[in-house]
């Protein structure tokens, strides 16, 4: 078995006037299911605490309980128990289990010099997201949604473990900061191809109206919950895992490079 846990809190995780609360079940659900998924199991279960304040409305509960199930069920899992307090701040805590099924443990420590890097899921949709509603705007939905509502390719975490995955890890915080941890844990350098990232069209114009260089998101936007993970440099990958770097010799204060060049980890810290 694995355990995972995660915490949002209103105003910081999620802001109730940008998201219904079945969108923030969905999204309770995806972030631990991920971490599931990047650790190469299969989820079984959740458990959730949720601190709600005295006024918060019932069938803000209801909804919120609608969106986990239906989350939960694109991979078989339910919600088995829990606890409910009031509390002055909305608070909830999900605790997922996943099983293994036999195999061992995906883990950050296992990357090596020779291996390749790869990814399977979207990235830089959810930090769009979160710039475009940042700005005042509810539009276009597809970047907006993504934000709201997450799509972790949950099936690639235990396919990448039959592969022979060395390492693995779900991008929550960004992808050069998430890779940095691998990078640590496994003593290696990491190095990023940028002409491996295609700028999908609706990325393009949002960039385009915000005035950013949309690779930014893609290497510094967390909350896609997309997968990257190393394989031995023989390794085929699975369907759906798209080469993005390599493993190489070496730690040092840029643990993790793009085009052999230091890049600004970004992402998002809690104490920074």
């Amino acid at each position: 078995m694995v355990a995972t846990t995660d915490l949002l809190v209103d105003g910081r995780h999620f802001r109730r006037d940008w998201s219904t609360p079945y969108d923030i079940g969905r999204k309770a659900a995806a972030q631990n299911l991920a971490d599931v998924a990047a650790m190469g199991a299969v989820t079984t279960s959740l458990l959730v605490g949720l601190a709600a304040p005295a006024d918060l409305a019932a069938f803000w509960a209801e909804r919120f309980a609608d969106g986990l199930r239906d989350e939960c069920d694109l991979v078989g899992a339910g919600v088995v128990g829990g606890d409910v307090v009031r509390s002055d701040l909305l608070v909830i805590a999900v605790t997922a289990l996943g099983d293994l099924e036999g195999r061992s443990p995906v883990t950050r420590s296992g990357a090596r010099s020779g291996d390749v890097v790869a990814l399977a899921g979207r990235l830089g949709w959810a930090a769009a997201g979160l710039a475009t509603l940042s700005r005042g705007f509810r539009s276009p939905r597809l970047v907006v949604d993504a934000h709201r509502r997450p799509q972790p390719p949950y099936q690639a975490g235990p396919e990448a473990a039959k592969a022979g995955a060395t390492s693995m890890i779900d991008v929550s915080d960004g992808l050069v900061a998430d890779l940095g941890h691998v990078a640590a844990a496994s003593g290696v350098r990491i190095d990023l191809d940028s002409s491996t990232f295609a700028i999908p069209d609706a990325l393009s114009q949002v960039a385009s109206a915000l005035s950013v260089d949309p690779l930014t998101w893609i290497m510094r936007g967390g909350e896609d919950h997309a997968l990257v993970a190393t394989f031995g440099p023989d390794a085929e990958l699975p369907s759906g895992w798209q080469l993005i770097g390599a493993v190489l010799d070496g730690t040092g204060e840029s643990a993790v490079t793009v085009d052999g060049l230091p890049y600004a980890a970004g992402g998002f810290d809690h104490f920074r």
